[in-house]
């Protein structure tokens, strides 16, 4: 038995339809997608440790800085008193030895600083080196971005050229449903997920995948072709496409 012209009509609307839908999924979850959202997550938490790592090296680079800063006045004064010590404009035997003993003192401070200056040195490399290490795994993922974001721009288009063709056909094959039948039509679809028309297949509807019982077939096969038939577990039209 095959269907009559207005349920093939809207049966073929229907197959339209679904591959409509499975084409804008596919679209709106192309892999490219997904990879490109993983490395938009990678490059976040890049940023976010190279910002942790930052905030530390600031520390230390600010540490060593003050330092280098207190180490230079240090040396400067040492200097300056040296010069006055052994210029021979002071005399006196106690400011002399006054002199001499800022000097030693601030030799051993300077000695200090510099030690200092050395650890925070040390203590800022491996900072220094883990910066360097992100800001390369920063780079890799913005070439890798570049990559993946060209290949889903042509998946994209290609996805919606494939989604436009087939909105051209539904449009011709749209205007062949009657209207009553199509407002029935479009009222199921919004309601049972996109699928307002199913085949009934050796005695089971394709929507729900559950056969009808033996006397609701018996009634659908006598009656006559054209009556708008309902899936009595799912509710989807039914279109009678096999014997």
């Amino acid at each position: 038995m095959s269907a009559a012209p207005d349920l093939a009509a809207l049966l073929f609307l229907q197959d339209i339809d679904s591959r409509l839908d499975r084409e804008r999924h596919r679209r709106a979850h192309l892999p490219e997608r997904a990879e490109l959202a993983d490395l938009e997550r990678q490059e976040a938490d890049a940023v976010a440790s190279r910002a942790e790592l930052a905030v530390g090296l600031a520390e230390v680079v600010s540490r060593e800085s003050a330092a280098e800063r207190e180490l230079k006045a240090t040396e400067d004064r040492a200097a300056q008193v040296s010069g006055r010590l052994y210029g021979g404009s002071v005399t006196a035997s106690r400011e002399l030895q006054a002199m001499a003993g800022e000097v030693e003192s601030l030799k051993k401070r300077a000695s200090e600083l510099e030690d200092r200056a050395l650890e925070l040195m040390e203590e800022r490399e491996p900072l220094d080196a883990a910066v360097a290490q992100v800001d390369k795994v920063l780079a890799g993922l913005s070439e890798r971005k570049s990559e993946v974001s060209a290949r889903l721009a042509r998946a994209d288009a290609e996805a919606a050229s494939g989604i436009a063709q087939l909105a051209e056909e539904r449009r011709a094959a749209e205007e062949a449903v009657v209207p009553a039948l199509r407002a029935t039509y479009d009222r199921l679809r919004a309601k049972l997920d996109g699928v307002a028309v199913s085949r009934l297949v050796g005695g089971r509807c394709d929507g729900c995948h559950l056969t009808l019982p033996a006397v609701e077939l018996d009634r659908i096969r006598h009656e006559p072709p054209g009556k708008l038939e309902y899936c009595d577990q799912c509710g989807r039209i039914l279109v009678f496409t096999a014997g």
